[in-house]
């Protein structure tokens, strides 16, 4: 994207929108590990995130060596985030994070799930790659 393209983009949400607030946390949640000068990933976590996703993520990362909201150990350089379908008071997305830039970037997906009443991110999981 050039830089006019970049001045023109329109975004936009609402803090009522479960998926405008995943959107929010992947944006804010990049910026902060890529800049990796303070504690803002994990404010972000506690702001986002449900507390018994929290402990499952932490068990996760132990496990996997890897930051658990990315599925990674490096920082993607993009991200998109799409509704999915929502019921039982859940919501889910799919993120597709964007490894690397130019034609050898390559990009995986996460099902994200959201409990509905409090518009916090409940469940992370790997979905299928992207070709």
């Amino acid at each position: 994207m050039t830089e006019t393209q970049t001045e023109q983009a329109v975004r936009g949400g609402s803090p009522d929108s479960a998926v405008d607030r995943v959107a929010d946390f992947y944006g804010a949640y990049l910026d902060a590990v890529s800049d990796g000068t303070d504690d803002l990933g994990s404010q972000l976590r506690s702001h986002y995130l449900t507390e018994d996703f929290r402990q499952r993520l932490a068990a996760w990362e132990e496990a996997n060596h890897a930051d658990g909201v990315l599925r990674a150990q490096d920082v993607a350089t993009r991200w998109e985030v799409k509704y999915r379908d929502s019921g039982g008071g859940v919501l889910s997305c799919t993120v597709t994070l964007t490894w690397g830039t130019g034609p050898d970037a390559g990009q995986t997906r996460l099902a994200v799930r959201s409990d509905l009443s409090t518009r916090l991110i409940s469940d992370i999981e790997d979905d299928i790659p992207v070709d």
